[in-house]
C-alpha cells in the first residue's frame, strides 16, 4: 500500500483541485436545499431526508462526489507523507467513509421500494460507518501531520478541529432530545470544513514548494561571473 499510492496519485495538484471543487459543490448543494425544501424543518430533518423528494437526485450525486473527494484527498496526502507520518490506516478509514456515503446515496435511491425492510438497516450502518470512520481518520491524519515537519504548522488546527468533530458526533448520538437535523448538520459542517482546510493547505504547499525549489536551483546553478575592471 505504501508503494501503490505514489503510482496512483502522480498529479497531486489536479487531484487536490478536484477535491476542493467537489467539497464546495457539496456545501453549495446542501446549503441550497435548506431553503429549497420548505416541506422539511431544517432544524429537525437530517440531511439524509433530503435524499428523497424534490431535488433528491441532486443531493445523491453530491453525496457520491463527497465520498470520492474524501478518498482522493486521503490517498493524495498519503502519497506526500514521509517517514513515520506515512500510515495506511488514515486513508483506509477515509475510503471506507467515502464508500459509506456512496452506499447511503445509492441505496436510498432504490432500496426503499425494492427492499423496504432492508433499507433502514443498510442506511443506518452505512451512515454510522461513514461518520465514525471519517472522524477517527481525521484524528489519525492530524497525528500524522504532527510527525511530519512540513505539516507542523497545520497540526494544531487539524488536531483540535478533529477532536471537536469527534466530540460533536458523540454528543449528537447520545443527546437524543436535541434537534436531530441541526446536530447532524453541524457535525457534517465540521467534517467537511476540516477536509476543505486540509485540501487547500495541501494545494498551497504544492504550489509553494516548487517555486522555492526552482528559485534556489536557479540562483545556485546559473550565476554568471561578473566582469571587473583590470
Amino acid at each position: 500500500m505504501q508503494t501503490l499510492a505514489p503510482r496512483l496519485w502522480r498529479y497531486p495538484q489536479a487531484s487536490l483541485a478536484l477535491v476542493v471543487t467537489a467539497l464546495l459543490l457539496f456545501v453549495a448543494c446542501a446549503t441550497w436545499l435548506q431553503f429549497a425544501r420548505d416541506d422539511l424543518d431544517w432544524a429537525w430533518a437530517t440531511l439524509s431526508l433530503y435524499l428523497h423528494g424534490p431535488h433528491g437526485l441532486l443531493l445523491r450525486v453530491a453525496y457520491c462526489l463527497l465520498g470520492c473527494a474524501i478518498a482522493l484527498l486521503a490517498w493524495t496526502l498519503h502519497a506526500q507523507a514521509q517517514g513515520v507520518a506515512r500510515r495506511g490506516l488514515p486513508p483506509a478509514l477515509f475510503t471506507v467513509a467515502g464508500l459509506g456515503l456512496a452506499t447511503v446515496a445509492i441505496g436510498d435511491s432504490w432500496l426503499p421500494e425494492r427492499a423496504p425492510l432492508l433499507a433502514p438497516l443498510v442506511h443506518g450502518l452505512a451512515a454510522q460507518a461513514a461518520f465514525l470512520c471519517a472522524t477517527v481518520a481525521m484524528l489519525l491524519q492530524a497525528w500524522c501531520f504532527g510527525h511530519d515537519r512540513r505539516w507542523l504548522s497545520l497540526h494544531r488546527w487539524t488536531w483540535w478541529w478533529a477532536w471537536l468533530s469527534f466530540a460533536g458526533l458523540w454528543l449528537h448520538v447520545l443527546w437524543r432530545s436535541s434537534p436531530r437535523g441541526l446536530g447532524q448538520k453541524l457535525v457534517i459542517a465540521l467534517v467537511v470544513g476540516w477536509l476543505l482546510m486540509v485540501a487547500i493547505a495541501a494545494w498551497r504547499r504544492l504550489h509553494k514548494v516548487p517555486a522555492e525549489t526552482s528559485g534556489s536551483g536557479h540562483n545556485g546553478s546559473h550565476i554568471q561571473p561578473r566582469e571587473t575592471s583590470p
